[in-house]
């Protein structure tokens, strides 16, 4: 079946960086586009960021020249490196497939407080 598991978040200073990772199974990684969402408390979830399987990777207007999505495709892994991180970053990280993302996983929380 589809699975999601996302890792390393934690808690960051403003100013701060974080690499959360997600690794992904049950299905033709290497041929989807993948993204990163978030969702904070009392807000919906919100895409974040895109990586098709080639071409230009895509990103919210609110963490554009911060943030950096990638993917390994051998290890089916989609990646988010988040800088110069703000309170505003503060939210539960989910990732998915850009399209139809039917399936999730627990999320990893990200926490930017000082």
């Amino acid at each position: 079946q589809v699975q999601f598991v996302e890792s390393g978040g934690g808690l960051v200073q403003p100013g701060g960086s974080l690499r959360i990772s997600c690794r992904a199974s049950g299905f033709a990684f290497s041929n989807r586009v993948m993204a990163w969402y978030r969702q904070a408390p009392g807000k919906e979830r919100e895409l974040v960021a895109d990586i098709p399987t080639t071409g230009r990777t895509n990103y919210a207007d609110s963490v554009k020249g911060r943030f950096t999505i990638s993917r390994d495709n051998a290890k089916n892994t989609v990646y988010l490196q988040m800088n110069s991180l703000k309170p505003e970053d503060t939210a539960t990280y989910y990732c998915s497939t850009r399209y139809n993302p039917n399936y999730w996983g627990q999320g990893t929380q990200v926490t930017v407080s000082s």
